[in-house]
């Protein structure tokens, strides 16, 4: 009788991963993200964030873009980037792996345009603050990016990586209120072991069990499931459904 349920729940596991995979399948077989050769692959800014010589008021901005290569079909790198008031400058914060493996640090602060291709995918705006509100949010990033605890560590599943950077970030500055997508793989991780804290548009909860299992509820969100790192929901407020590989699917 053991052996009899437990195949059975084997078998309805395998069978869930399975219909899981058919958005990563479907997005690789369609080429989206799937960026195979690094070195031709676009970097030129797709227009989107203000010229800073032009738009002296703050800025900040949050964004998402398919991974490079294969992982592209199941994941989206973020990024986040600030412009003072009067600044000449966009100051890009984001985690990329292959300096955490060659010995450095993950987590990369430099000055570029904040709006690049990614390795060939175009970026997604997801958060986008101007003016008083986005100079009151500068102040408490650089308090998030300074407290990140994972600076030097990066794994691409479940975690931490760059959407658990972008995440961390987002939960300790709620007025982003960031709608980090479902291919945002590792934005479920939570920091010290934790397996309670703030879904990462800043609202609401989550339950994770080191990024690869768990639940958030939030008005930002709506209400989303994570098994081993493939996540799918619905979003109400969005009239929304939130699919793995495939994103965030809504009328609005």
């Amino acid at each position: 009788m053991i052996t009899s349920i437990h195949m059975k729940w084997v078998r309805i596991s395998v069978s869930l991963i399975l219909i899981l995979l058919t958005g990563p399948v479907a997005v690789a077989i369609g080429g989206e993200g799937v960026t195979r050769d690094w070195r031709t692959a676009t970097r030129q800014s797709s227009g989107i964030a203000p010229k800073p010589g032009a738009h002296p008021d703050a800025v900040v901005q949050v964004y998402a873009a398919r991974a490079f290569s294969w992982r592209g079909a199941f994941a989206v790198h973020t990024w986040i980037f600030i412009k003072p008031k009067n600044a000449k400058e966009y100051t890009v914060y984001e985690v990329m792996g292959w300096y955490a493996f060659g010995g450095g640090s993950a987590l990369q602060i430099h000055n570029d345009e904040p709006d690049r291709y990614w390795f060939g995918a175009e970026p997604e705006l997801l958060s986008d603050l101007r003016g008083e509100k986005a100079t009151s949010a500068i102040q408490n990033i650089r308090a998030a990016v300074k407290a990140y605890p994972y600076a030097d560590t990066y794994t691409t599943w479940p975690g931490p990586n760059s959407n658990t950077f972008t995440a961390f970030v987002t939960r300790n500055v709620p007025e982003l209120a960031v709608d980090l997508p479902p291919t945002a793989i590792g934005k479920d991780y939570l920091p010290g072991g934790s397996f309670f804290g703030k879904a990462p548009s800043g609202g609401g909860a989550q339950f994770s069990i080191l990024g690869a299992l768990g639940v958030l509820v939030s008005a930002d969100e709506g209400i989303e499931f994570n098994i081993l790192g493939l996540s799918f929901g619905i979003d109400p407020g969005d009239l929304a459904i939130r699919l793995p590989g495939v994103g965030k699917l809504g009328l609005r």
